[in-house]
């Protein structure tokens, strides 16, 4: 997960091998402009970025940078997720506005992004409330959704446990969006600060996995260091 507005930071994670980035544009100070820049510095390496709002102007903005796909945050109800597509699509699909920017080389390869952006560009939604549980079902049979990321500390805190992220209700609740995405054969992800976290849900067929923070990385590696040191 990227939280830095940093081309360079990009470019360090990058060249380690990550198969994508997760640019977290809701919790982070990162705007458009910001965000460019770190898909840019990422090069090849395909960059997914997670909405401040699951609404028209982010989805659109996101996309024309030249993000690989959007992650919409608290998509509750099948309308909200129809809604987010319709938002994704070029006509007659949906409703995307046209625009010209980085996505569409500045308008040299308007063309040939236009006729292929609808099937190329991916929309992911989040279940991280027990609404989006709830509705899961119907969520996920929206055409255009090609996957569901499960926000577990959001999900935890909707359901009076924040940050309990092991307890049976939160388990019982991520378990039936699992059960609902494996048997429809909807591409599941999630996030865990770290490999453990994530390595049981990539054993059961999870495969859009987000482990780490970029800032949290930084501190620890810091105060391990600092500790070598003082030591």
């Amino acid at each position: 997960m990227v939280t830095f507005g940093s081309s360079e930071t990009a470019e360090v994670l990058a060249s380690v091998g990550f198969d994508w980035l997760f640019l977290d544009a809701e919790h982070s100070p990162m705007e458009a402009s910001d965000l460019q820049r770190v898909i840019q510095g990422a090069g090849s390496v395909p960059c997914v970025v997670r909405l401040p709002a699951s609404a028209e102007v982010p989805v659109k903005k996101a996309l024309d940078i030249g993000a690989a796909g959007i992650i919409a945050p608290m998509v509750n109800s099948a309308e909200q997720a129809a809604e987010v597509v319709r938002f994704a699509k070029y006509s007659p699909q949906g409703t995307r506005g046209v625009g010209l920017g980085r996505a569409h080389g500045y308008g040299l390869k308007f063309r040939e992004y236009m006729d292929s952006a609808n099937e190329n560009v991916a929309v992911i939604v989040q279940a991280e409330h027990i609404d989006a549980v709830k509705n899961i079902e119907r969520i996920i049979r929206v055409a255009g959704i090609d996957g569901v990321l499960v926000g577990p500390y959001d999900l935890s805190g909707s359901l009076g446990r924040p940050g309990e992220v092991g307890h049976p209700e939160v388990r019982e609740a991520i378990d039936r969006v699992t059960e609902a995405c494996r048997n429809a054969r909807i591409p599941l992800g999630i996030f865990g600060l770290s490999a453990e976290a994530v390595i049981p849900y990539i054993k059961g067929g999870y495969t859009l996995i987000v482990a780490g923070v970029d800032t949290v990385m930084l501190g620890h590696a810091a105060k391990q260091l600092l500790a070598q040191l003082r030591a």
